[in-house]
């Protein structure tokens, strides 16, 4: 099916109000056709990423940032089954260890990125940075930053800073190479509301919840103006934003999974030339007289 998804892409210098972005948007698709769409996009990216490993020229990150219990596991699991475990990686961050606090707040992340060939789908990112330091700003203070020993220095300026710096590395990265797509999947406070109620009811969901999960909700007008700027601020061209609506879980992943199709099928992929024709030849004759 035909879905035109620009309609969900960030455009840069554009103003986003995410009470205008649809949460409940289902591209057509029942439960049923959507689960035929993922199983067809799932071979062709299994074919495509075959080629993209041996092509090695590329290599792709992929950013999921979302409310909690809104489906990031759920949408990795669905649209990468297909790929081959040695060509792409997860990698989900949590709270910054004392080590990782001993240095710049994205080097954690720097030494995560895929190599040429791979795919790297990062589980919450960089971009924490300015999200949940944003509505906790206190939080900042544990990176001993010269010039902000106290919360009252954090000022706009030095958000823009970051983003300036999240822009700067994203843009040196695309030039070498590395294709990357940000989704924020974007849940409604109502249907959220419904996935807690139903982690808490259900026993083998209790381990998904945390007291944190409703310290988190109890911030949602914060958070809302904090994903607000990420998204102005730090969608480009080389490093597009997506607000993938995120209350139906199945559309969710068939968008996600048609969008990531579409850059594989953007990039002039090929399979690298054999060492030589006279090579091959002399070989199927060594091998067929052996």
């Amino acid at each position: 099916m035909n879905f035109d998804y620009s309609k969900f892409l960030v455009k840069e210098g554009t103003k986003i109000s995410l009470n205008n972005c649809p949460t409940r948007e289902d591209g057509g698709f029942t439960k049923k056709t959507a689960k035929e769409e993922i199983k067809e996009n799932i071979r062709e990216l299994k074919k495509l990423q075959e080629m993209f490993y041996a092509d090695d020229r590329y290599s792709l990150l992929i950013i999921l940032q979302a409310r909690d219990a809104a489906g990031k596991d759920g949408v990795i699991r669905h649209v990468m089954s297909g790929i081959n475990p040695q060509g792409c990686r997860v990698h989900s961050f949590k709270t910054p260890t004392h080590n990782e606090l001993e240095h710049d707040y994205f080097w954690r992340h720097y030494i995560a990125l895929p190599q040429r060939g791979m795919i790297e789908i990062f589980n919450r990112s960089h971009y924490e940075n300015v999200l949940a330091t944003r509505v906790n700003p206190q939080w900042i203070l544990n990176e001993r930053i010269p010039g902000y020993e106290a919360v009252e220095k954090i000022d706009n300026s030095f958000w823009n800073q970051r983003y300036e710096s999240i822009n700067a590395i994203e843009h040196h990265l695309h030039q070498n190479g590395m294709r990357i797509l940000k989704f924020f999947l974007h849940v409604s406070k109502e249907e959220q509301k419904e996935r807690f109620l139903a982690r808490i009811d259900e026993p083998d969901k209790n381990w998904k919840f945390s007291s944190a999960d409703l310290y988190a909700r109890a911030q949602w007008d914060a958070y809302d103006q904090a994903f607000e700027e990420m998204l102005e601020k730090t969608s480009k061209p080389y490093a597009p934003w997506f607000v993938i609506p995120a209350d139906k879980k199945f559309f969710a992943r068939v968008a996600v999974g048609d969008i990531i199709l579409q850059l594989f099928r953007s990039l002039d992929l090929r399979y690298p030339p054999a060492e030589s024709p006279e090579m091959l030849e002399k070989a199927k004759i060594e091998l067929i007289g052996g």
